[in-house]
């Protein structure tokens, strides 16, 4: 059940109740593609940092360890010690991202591993038989994450038979939803529009996918090329024509800037693979912008990350320490970034839900903005 509690302009905050525990949005998932965050942080650190729901590949479980082990398991959440929400996505865009390695047809995607080139099929009945496997809450519909630039020839094709194979993703979801043995037979199904930036083309989607009814409705196929501005631009035409009374979700996006621009136009889900990767390299995110740890000036600096920050990293750790640590190579520099960034994202969708809440979104959003762009002393 999906109940908008407040909205602020075009931002919404929103209560969704689902079999595996309530979802707030806003909401950023965090990123853990193989069922792990990676940087060595446990699903134990991600309560800890305040993670709503966890977002996991179905491509790579299916291919590693196998979408039937982990069935055989308990499924995903019991597999990984999980228990609140986990949202997976189709495993299209890593397909889509093998270019030499696959072959699009009507059935499906023909490609091999990236692992070992053995020979794979998946269509939509399939990416829909591994979520069920997987047992996630939210199950992404599997389309074509066409590339960019594309033709508008090519886009009208790709979005066609993406339709198609949205509308064969439903009819096996709920056959697998009814069936005896079932992981998660109350999993939900979330439909993708899109388009690229052809503007009339992804709203021609959007209307007709709204048609089907589905749990909700996410927008892929941006960031991937594209300027910021362009991302902006299909939001404010596609995100009016999906349903208000169900969520929204914008895939793979994206820095906190793109967070705060993408809530101004209507927008709960959000994922990227930013804070944790960006950590795994010394970049932490602060409220005066971005740091690069291993750069001279902090080897003496015994301030925490960011003053008043409550995340692990903070609480106990200097600036200094934390650059000694990547520069050792020592894992736990990376793990003490990583849990930092995450939290200041999971931490962020706070304070855009809370702004939201007390109609004060827009100067919320003025003063943030302001301040990533400014540089500390």
């Amino acid at each position: 059940m999906y109940q908008i509690v407040a909205t602020d302009g075009r931002a919404k905050s929103a209560h969704m109740e689902t079999v595996h525990g309530v979802i707030e949005t806003p909401v950023f998932m965090n990123v853990g593609t193989i069922a792990a965050i990676k940087g060595a942080v446990a699903t134990t650190d991600l309560k800890e940092i305040g993670t709503q729901v966890e977002l996991s590949n179905t491509y790579h479980l299916h291919v590693r360890p196998g979408d039937q082990i982990v069935k055989q398991l308990g499924g995903l959440h019991k597999f990984m010690n999980w228990d609140r929400p986990i949202l997976t996505d189709s495993g299209g865009f890593q397909v889509f991202s093998l270019k030499g390695l696959r072959k699009i047809k009507e059935e499906g995607v023909y490609f091999q591993s990236h692992i070992d080139g053995h020979k794979i099929f998946m269509g939509p009945e399939e990416s829909m038989q591994i979520q069920s496997n997987l047992g996630s809450t939210i199950a992404m519909a599997f389309d074509e994450c066409a590339p960019y630039p594309a033709t508008r020839e090519y886009m009208i094709n790709s979005v066609n038979r993406t339709t198609r194979w949205l509308e064969r993703c439903k009819k096996k979801m709920q056959e697998l939803n009814d069936a005896e043995g079932t992981v998660n037979p109350h999993q939900l199904l979330f439909g993708i529009n899109q388009g690229g930036t052809y503007a009339d083309i992804r709203v021609n989607h959007a209307r007709t996918i709204r048609d089907m009814d589905l749990d909700g409705y996410a927008i892929g196929g941006l960031a991937v090329g594209e300027t910021h501005e362009e991302m902006y631009r299909i939001l404010d035409e596609v995100v009016p024509e999906l349903p208000q009374n169900k969520p929204t979700y914008l895939m793979g996006v994206g820095t906190p800037a793109n967070i705060l621009e993408g809530v101004d136009r209507g927008i709960d889900f959000f994922d990227c693979v930013y804070p944790s990767r960006n950590g795994r390299h010394g970049h932490v995110y602060t409220n005066h912008g971005k740091l690069n740890l291993f750069n001279a000036k902090f080897e003496l600096d015994d301030r925490p990350i960011e003053e008043g920050c409550q995340c692990p990293a903070c609480r106990n750790y200097t600036r200094a320490y934390i650059r000694h640590l990547l520069k050792a190579k020592e894992m736990l520099g990376m793990r003490l970034c990583v849990l930092h960034n995450l939290y200041f994202y999971n931490h962020l969708m706070e304070e855009i839900r809370l702004a939201i809440r007390e109609h004060r979104y827009s100067e919320f959003k003025k003063s943030k903005l302001e301040g990533f762009l400014s540089k500390e002393d």
